[in-house]
Parts: structure tokens; C-alpha cells; sequence
């Protein structure tokens, strides 16, 4: 029983035994199977988190803390790819309950707000935490930034810079993100009596290839902006693309702003501006999973994490 309570974690084991049965695991090299601890009851030990089939930079840095947070609890993540269309029905979510039996679930934008999938997991009594839902954040644990302020944040940020002709390159319709940062971006504007100019927001879909096309359409413009304000990191640099397809520098023609900060924010020439989310600590939502798997309790909460503006080196004064 001792050595059951410290492989399951339990506490009400003293430091001397935990100890000693530790120093015997360490002997023998035992590796626990995580399948066959579920067998006598009906847990199986893991933690699914589904994702899109093309993901922006930033989930790689969550997915990894969030594993790291499911194996402190001995828990596993298994990360399930979909694509867009059957997901809208919940049918990868039933398949995945059916198939993996997991014991909850992390969801990510923009299947955190699809009201299918909260529904199926409902009727499973499967419990779930949600990464920045917009629509009925009441429903399972969430987790977010506000991203509103965030972007109004970044957008104040350049125009103390002296930018008044600001682009801006939103993201998906179906994902929270896009709305938040949109409205980010036009209240700081309106904040300094800068008139919105339609003209210089363009639609992207978080992707590196929908910046570079949004890019090159607002840097193509006669009246072309001074700055730009993509809506996360991979359309960012996929402006600063285009920028040098137009034979124009970065931030000499062009500052350039991103959201997210994602490992490929500093690795990028020049190095991007952008809005640190917390991402590791963001991860969090897994523990909220496993706690209501522990508890047997599906209790709502909700958790804001503070943001960061980062300056780097896309981002300057007008010329």
C-alpha cells in the first residue's frame, strides 16, 4: 500500500518511507506504465488536447508546458490533430472519448468557444479547460490574458512612437483573438483621436502566409502605413516578408509589431516587438483539469494572467 501511495503521488506517506521506496524504484529502474495503473479503475491517466492541423508558433510552447505540468501529476498529454470542418461538429471529441477514454481535456482557440464540443464533453461528464474562450466563458476552467487591453496596449505603444497611419492584420473569424485585438487596436486609436481607417486593416488567419499576403497589400498602398500591427507573431513576420520583397526595411520604411512572443520572435532580423503571453504559465489549465479529475467536481473558475510589451528591434519612430 506504501509503495502504491507514492507511485499514485498520494500523500500521507512520511518523507522516510517515500524516501526508501524512491531509492528502490531508482534500483530496480522501474518505469510505470501509465495504461496499466488505469486498468483497476475507470481513470485512464491522460489528458487530451486537440489541435488544428496547422498551428501558429506559440502552441509549441504551450504544449510543452502543459506536459510538463500533466507528468508532475502523473498524468500523460496526448495531443489529437483535427481539421477545421469535422470539428465543428464535436465528431473528433466523441471519437477521441470513445477510442482514448481520456480524462479531460484542454481546449484551444478557436475549439475552446465551439459550442458542439462543449456540448459533447457535457454529456460525457468528461471535464475540460479552455484557453481564452470569448463565448460562454462560464462553462469548464478558463484561462486568458485580456486580450483587449493587451492590443490597445501595443497599439498606444506605437503611436507614442509618432505613428499615426498604424496597419492592422487581424486573424480568423471562429477564433476570440481576432475580435479582442480589433477592438484593442481601435480603442487606442480612438484614445488619441486618430481617425480608423479601414483601408489599413486587412484579414489574416494567424498564419505566416496570410501576413505575408495581407503585408504586401497594405505596404503596396500609396499612403502606405508607417507601422503595423499584426495580430500575432507568424503574421508579423510574415509582413516583415513582404516588406523585404518590396525592397523595404524594417523598421527604417516599416515598424512592425506581433502578439504573442513565441520563440520565433527572437529569432527573427531584427528581433519583433511584440506582446509576451504568459504561455508556460498559461498551462496552468491543465492543472484545473486534473484537479476536477481528482476531485470528481466540475466547479467553474476562470483565471486572468497579466501580459508584457517586449520591445525589440522592428519597431522605431517614423523616418
Amino acid at each position: 500500500m506504501t509503495v502504491s501511495r507514492v507511485l499514485n503521488g498520494e500523500r500521507h506517506v512520511s518523507a522516510a518511507a517515500r524516501e526508501k521506496v524512491q531509492e528502490a524504484i531508482d534500483a530496480l529502474g522501474y518505469r510505470r506504465n501509465v495504461f496499466a495503473r488505469g486498468l483497476p479503475g475507470s481513470r485512464s491517466f491522460l489528458i487530451c488536447m486537440p489541435i488544428p492541423e496547422m498551428i501558429p508558433d506559440y502552441i509549441a510552447e504551450f504544449q510543452q508546458g502543459a506536459v510538463e505540468r500533466c507528468r508532475a501529476e502523473g498524468y500523460h498529454l496526448v495531443v489529437q490533430p483535427y481539421d477545421g470542418q469535422s470539428a465543428m461538429t464535436g465528431e473528433p471529441v466523441a471519437a477521441t472519448i470513445a477510442s482514448l477514454r481520456p480524462d479531460g481535456f484542454l481546449l484551444l482557440p478557436p475549439m475552446s468557444d465551439n459550442l458542439a464540443v462543449l456540448d459533447t464533453l457535457d454529456q460525457a461528464g468528461v471535464p475540460y479547460a479552455r484557453l481564452a474562450p470569448s463565448v460562454e466563458p462560464g462553462r469548464g476552467a478558463c484561462v486568458c490574458v485580456d486580450e483587449v487591453e493587451a492590443a490597445r496596449a501595443m497599439t498606444a505603444a506605437l503611436l507614442d512612437l509618432g505613428h499615426r497611419r498604424i496597419g492592422f492584420i487581424g486573424g480568423p473569424p471562429d477564433h476570440g483573438a481576432s475580435a479582442w485585438r480589433l477592438e484593442g487596436y481601435r480603442k487606442a486609436l480612438a484614445e488619441r483621436g486618430v481617425a480608423a481607417d479601414r483601408a489599413l486593416e486587412a484579414d489574416g488567419d494567424f498564419l505566416f502566409d496570410s501576413g505575408d499576403v495581407a503585408g504586401e497589400r497594405l505596404l503596396s498602398q500609396p499612403d502606405r502605413p508607417s507601422a503595423i500591427f499584426a495580430g500575432n507573431d507568424d503574421m508579423a513576420l510574415g509582413v516583415m516578408a513582404a516588406a523585404r520583397r518590396l525592397g523595404l526595411s524594417v523598421p527604417g520604411d516599416v515598424s512592425l509589431a506581433g502578439f504573442d512572443d513565441g520563440e520565433i520572435a527572437s529569432l527573427a532580423w531584427p528581433q519583433l516587438t511584440t506582446v509576451r503571453q504568459p504561455v508556460q504559465a498559461m498551462a496552468s489549465a491543465a492543472e484545473a483539469v486534473i484537479a476536477m479529475v481528482e476531485s470528481g467536481e466540475r466547479a467553474a473558475s476562470s483565471r486572468r494572467l497579466d501580459f508584457a510589451l517586449v520591445f525589440r528591434g522592428s519597431t522605431a519612430p517614423p523616418a
